[in-house]
């Protein structure tokens, strides 16, 4: 197989919601809209596209429609500590206060309406019991 795309499906009950907090938050913009499902695409990097389905919809398979649970979705920026503030001081759940990571991350999770937890990361350089795991000078 050689994919050609990849991107999240969100399964949720709350379609306009769960894509209106990654619209209001997070720059995406949509691409198709319909009432059970919404296609987003990042307003700056084109390649990054996010969707969101209607968990009961025909499409997927019965004994399969319920909502998304244990999803956590990675955003890499360049600032995460000016976005921890924005996103903080718009008010949006804080599960992991900023904080930066010997496996060579910074960073906070918040949560979509769906329960999708949102890892927002800034890459920073290992700490020495990490650095030896990454592969191809993959760290930061």
């Amino acid at each position: 197989m050689k994919p050609i795309s990849s991107y999240p499906v969100i399964a949720c009950e709350n379609v306009a919601e769960t894509a209106g907090f990654y619209i209001d938050y997070f720059a995406f913009r949509p691409v198709f809209e319909s009432d059970w499902y919404v296609h987003l695409r990042s307003a700056s990097v084109e390649t990054v596209n996010l969707a969101i389905m209607d968990c009961r919809h025909e499409t997927i398979p019965e004994g399969y429609r319920k909502p998304v649970q244990g999803l956590l979705i990675n955003f890499e920026i360049d600032d995460v500590d000016g976005e921890y503030d924005r996103v903080k001081s718009a008010g949006l759940p804080i599960l992991q206060p900023l904080r930066s990571e010997d496996f060579g991350q910074r960073h906070f999770i918040t949560r979509d309406p769906a329960g999708v937890m949102v890892d927002v990361i800034k890459v920073i350089p290992p700490g020495t019991e990490f650095a030896a795991q990454y592969r191809d000078g993959g760290a930061g």
